[in-house]
């Protein structure tokens, strides 16, 4: 395949990734749509660019979300 076809696939695999997201997590709070996103390995700078918010947003949720988290444990 050739290098510029190749990077229109990746592009194109891209939308349709950020797309599915979305809808996956359409009606969800934020905190619930940035858990979500984040289960399944979406950096804080992809799942803010998705949400429209900021990556420190984001951050800030999943430090919270990971402290609950590790309260809930003991």
């Amino acid at each position: 395949m050739n290098t510029h076809l190749e990077s229109e696939i990746l592009l194109e695999l891209q939308k349709i990734t950020r797309l599915l997201s979305l809808i996956a997590t359409k009606g969800e709070s934020q905190k619930q749509q940035i858990t979500l996103l984040d289960s399944v390995g979406f950096p804080p700078k992809e799942i803010a660019e998705l949400l429209g918010t900021t990556a420190n947003t984001v951050m800030v949720l999943l430090v919270g979300i990971r402290k609950t988290s590790k309260k809930n444990k003991k």
